[in-house]
């Protein structure tokens, strides 16, 4: 089993990752067994998932659709609202030794104002908060907010007014100017950026005829959006000069690798845990490796790496 070793150590926005990987928001359980030495080892840090004002029960009907290389989810913003997760679950989790980072999804300005008062009051607790201006399966805020370089701008200034701690601003792919909207977010006060969330799809029932979600449109994640991803990656990290931490079908060291490369400083890692968490051990080790082959001391060294020839 690999040591955690200084050549894989960063900072990313503000927060120190032991490992420059990340679990993406909604792909990890609070259950204790998932926080174990053998598992949470290979983990820089760990998003919750997406909290809002209020308790939500998410979306009706179908809510997970395997496809072709990929996931199709729409599970929508279930969750316990941010007052009983503060309450009953934050100081659990923080004892266990994972950074943790908070996504908070905003449907109003009212309800940011209000979660970001919550988050301040147990600043402690809080290793930074990751601002979800890109979920795709709700009707209401969220993408709304990330499409626009306006908005994005201001909602990171209302939750920056509110807290002075690492800020991480996870983008939407849906924007149709995302080096516009990664420098909004700069600007506006952003730590970092996540490049990027779930790609808008949709699968029909072909036995029934109709469409498989309630919504029609749902989030598809997986190997099948990394190329997608990167791109987004690039086009962020080229925009702005804080971290980008890049997310979308990272199943392998090379993927990540190449997302550090293209200009990430880190990545999340979401839909491959589905398939089994050894992608994390295969990805800390396969990282390790490519600083000694690159005959760096730190993989900080490679960011951006494919950027320098141009």
């Amino acid at each position: 089993m690999s040591c955690i070793s200084d050549s894989l150590r960063v900072n990313a926005g503000g927060v120190d990752l032991r490992v420059p990987v990340v679990i993406a928001s909604g792909t990890w359980a609070y259950e204790d067994g998932m926080w174990q030495d053998d598992l949470a080892r290979h983990v820089g840090a760990i998003c919750s998932k997406a909290i809002t004002k209020d308790p939500c029960l998410g979306n009706p009907g179908t809510r997970v659709w395997e496809t072709p290389s990929g996931i199709l989810n729409s599970i929508g913003l279930q969750n316990e609202g941010i007052d009983s997760f503060i309450d009953h679950r934050l100081e659990g989790l923080k004892k266990r030794g994972t950074p943790v980072m908070l996504n908070i999804c905003m449907q109003s300005d009212e309800d940011l104002a209000y979660m970001m008062d919550r988050v301040a009051e147990v600043k402690d607790m809080v290793d930074g908060v990751e601002l979800n201006v890109s979920c795709p399966n709700t009707d209401h805020g969220c993408m709304s907010w990330g499409v626009d370089a306006r908005l994005t701008a201001k909602a990171t200034e209302m939750a920056r007014a509110k807290w002075d701690g690492p800020l991480w601003v996870k983008l939407t792919p849906q924007a149709p100017d995302i080096p516009a909207v990664a420098r909004a977010a700069e600007l506006a006060g952003a730590s970092a950026l996540v490049a990027s969330n779930t790609w808008l799809g949709m699968a029909i029932d072909t036995k029934r005829g109709v469409p498989v979600f309630a919504r029609r449109v749902a989030g598809l994640s997986g190997p099948a959006v990394f190329p997608l991803a990167l791109r987004v990656v690039w086009d962020a990290a080229g925009a702005v000069k804080i971290p980008v931490i890049g997310c979308g079908g990272v199943d392998s060291a090379d993927a990540a690798l190449a997302m550090i490369m293209a200009g990430a400083a880190a990545v999340e890692v979401g839909a491959s845990l589905f398939a089994g968490f050894g992608v994390l051990k295969d990805i800390h080790e396969g990282l390790e490796a490519a600083v000694a082959r690159w005959g760096v001391k730190n993989v900080s060294e490679l960011v951006g790496k494919a950027r320098e020839t141009r």
